[in-house]
C-alpha cells in the first residue's frame, strides 16, 4: 500500500466531557504510536540546532460522533482485514490498571460495550467511506 493511500482518524464520542475526550485521544494516538512503526517521523533540528523529537507524519483528523455510530463504524472497520481498529470502551475508561482491564472486558461481548473513542488507519478510500461523514471535533 502506498503512504499517500493511507489515512488515519480518530472519532471520539460527542457527550464525553472534555477531559475524558482529551484522555480518550490520548490513549488511542499512544496506541496508534507502537502499533505503526512509520508513523512518526525522525527528529529535526531547528536553527539553532536544538532537536526536536519526531512527530507524526501523518494527519490524524479527530472527528465526532454519537457512542452507538462509534459502535456501527468499529464493527465495519473490524470487519475489513486491510483496517487497523483500535478502541476505548467504557471497560478500559473505568478499570484501574490492565489486568483488572482484561479480566473485565473478557465477560462482555462486543454488543454489550459502550466505545468513548476508535481509531482507524488503513486505506484512504474505506476510512473516507466509513466516517466521511463525521464532523471535526
Amino acid at each position: 500500500m502506498e503512504t499517500i493511500s493511507l489515512k488515519c482518524v480518530l472519532v471520539i464520542d460527542e457527550e464525553l466531557p472534555i477531559g475524558l475526550a482529551a484522555n480518550t485521544a490520548t490513549v488511542l494516538s499512544i496506541t496508534l504510536g507502537r502499533r505503526i512503526e512509520t508513523i512518526v517521523g525522525p527528529d529535526v533540528i531547528d536553527a539553532s540546532e536544538q532537536v526536536h523529537t519526531g512527530i507524526t507524519w501523518l494527519p490524524i483528523p479527530i472527528l465526532k460522533a454519537q457512542a452507538d455510530s462509534i459502535k456501527a463504524i468499529r464493527q465495519q472497520a473490524a470487519n475489513n482485514e486491510g483496517l487497523l481498529v483500535v478502541d476505548v470502551s467504557h471497560i478500559a475508561q473505568r478499570e484501574r490498571n490492565y489486568q483488572s482491564y482484561t479480566q473485565k472486558i473478557a465477560s462482555f461481548s462486543a454488543d454489550e460495550l459502550t466505545y468513548l473513542g476508535i481509531a482507524l488507519y488503513g486505506d484512504k478510500k474505506v476510512i473516507n467511506r466509513l466516517t466521511g461523514n463525521l464532523p471535526l471535533l
